[in-house]
């Protein structure tokens, strides 16, 4: 559902609030954590994803993180450090990271909110920050799953998750 379908009662907001706002509209589970974090879970069509966003306000910084289902064993470290770079490679907003000390998969990005207007988030900045979080996560869930399960090289993984498909079945 794209933003200008929802009746929103206000196009910007402190970012928080319009994150709220949004995770509300589209009827998905969240918690937040006083005025400056937030964390909504979504179902995606492979993984359930932990969606989280921090504020800080003094520097007047976003951070959006998105966290699918996916820890990383030591032994398969290596070969997801390089997919990463990879995938990394390929991305307009954002990147993926993997935190050493538990093995986690994420999606992050930062955005620096205009102090102009108080730091707030527009609505289609909301939108654009969720969503794109959302299809990279969707898109290149395989290629975790291909390295960690399959044990595909980060090269295989991708050319295996990424292949375009043409007409219909």
């Amino acid at each position: 559902m794209k933003a200008d379908e929802l009746e929103f009662e206000r196009e910007t907001g402190a970012p928080i609030d319009m994150l709220e706002y949004y995770f509300s509209a589209h009827g998905w589970a969240y918690e937040r954590s006083g005025d400056d974090e937030i964390v909504a879970n979504f179902q995606g069509s492979w993984a359930q994803y932990e969606l989280r966003a921090i504020w800080r306000e003094d520097d007047h910084v976003l951070q959006f993180l998105a966290l699918p289902d996916i820890r990383v064993a030591s032994d398969k470290r290596s070969a997801t450090y390089e997919a990463i770079g990879l995938i990394n490679e390929q991305l307009w907003l954002g990147h993926f990271e993997l935190w050493t000390t538990s093995g986690l998969v994420l999606f992050r990005h930062a955005a620096l909110l205009d102090t102009e207007d108080g730091g707030n988030l527009t609505l289609q900045q909301a939108e654009t920050l969720i969503e794109a979080a959302i299809e990279e996560c969707e898109r290149f869930y395989p290629v975790f799953q291909f390295v960690l399960w399959a044990d595909k090289t980060p090269q295989e993984a991708i050319a295996a998750a990424l292949i375009e498909t043409q007409g219909e079945a």
